[in-house]
């Protein structure tokens, strides 16, 4: 029979952490393929740099969250809601991002691979990771 002191051995813990987010990350990106007009895997596979910015940004932004809610959570439950609730947020961001450029649209710039398009969106993701994590601490 395993002890409580097993499960909370730091070791444990990072393999569990490690485990639960990697698997919150794949639903992300998941989702985030469904939100974007575009195969975000098969443009990255034909040499997208624009598709792979911004699905970069997405997983650093992701990551970065979770960072804050592992941090600021005790329970493993508190963490991936709070986290997941983060990547909502970086959602709704990237929607904003396309709602506040009426001049194009960000899917078809990006999926034209327009780099400039992809970094902004790659920045807009990691930098509102830092406010949405220090926000659900």
């Amino acid at each position: 029979m395993l002890g409580t002191n097993f499960w909370q051995h730091p070791l444990v813990e990072t393999v569990g952490y490690f485990s639960v987010v990697t698997l919150c990350l794949v639903v992300a990106m998941v989702l985030f393929e469904i939100v974007t007009k575009y195969k975000n895997w098969e443009e990255i596979k034909n040499g997208n740099v624009a598709v792979a910015l911004a699905t970069g940004g997405k997983i650093l932004g992701v990551c970065n969250i979770f960072r804050y809610s592992i941090e600021s959570h005790s329970s493993l439950l508190q963490m991936i809601c709070w986290g997941l609730f983060g990547f909502v947020l970086l959602i709704f961001a990237y929607l904003l991002f396309e709602f506040f450029t009426p001049n194009f649209k960000v899917d078809d710039e990006i999926a034209k691979d327009n780099r400039s398009v992809g970094f902004i969106s790659f920045t807009i993701s990691l930098g509102l990771s830092f406010v949405i994590g220090a926000s659900i601490t």
